[in-house]
């Protein structure tokens, strides 16, 4: 599972052309999800995520976690994290996962990590062509993969 952080000051999500969602200081998170991603690559990501502490502090110091900033996050599915482009120009999407078995690990995911920052996760639709506005903060923008934990 990998997930594409970005810091916002506020990010929305139109969805098939109908307003869906909103979110103001926070995170952006774009999650893709492969084949053979499991439960527990969602824990994983989600209690990185929830944890992580890329708030400026008094000192401007990127030291605060989303929850010393009230912050909210919105999670948009994008399947496209895992394209591979080794042959030719044109990526491959072989390994991101059909939609029976990434849904429902979207849902767990997000259902998981609102229970970790105590809110509700604002979402995209799993699927629709959506377009995403954020305005990224810093710019601060993080790569977290949990089949390559580094």
């Amino acid at each position: 599972m990998r997930a594409l952080i970005q810091r916002v000051t506020e990010a929305s999500v139109i969805a098939d052309n109908i307003f869906t969602s909103q979110i103001k200081q926070g995170f952006l998170v774009l999650l893709g999800i492969e084949q053979l991603d499991q439960k527990e690559d969602a824990e994983w990501l989600a209690d990185k995520i929830s944890q992580m502490r890329i708030f400026q502090d008094e000192e401007d110091k990127m030291n605060l976690s989303l929850a010393q900033v009230n912050g909210e996050i919105l999670v948009v599915s994008q399947f496209t994290l895992h394209a591979s482009s080794k042959k030719g120009n044109r990526p491959s999407f072989i390994k991101a996962a059909r939609p029976e078995t990434a849904i429902p690990l979207y849902e767990y995911f997000n259902n998981y990590l609102g229970k970790l920052i105590g809110k509700e996760v604002k979402t995209g639709v799993f699927g629709a062509d959506m377009k995403v506005s954020l305005i990224n903060n810093g710019p601060v923008t993080i790569w977290l993969d949990s089949k390559n934990k580094e």
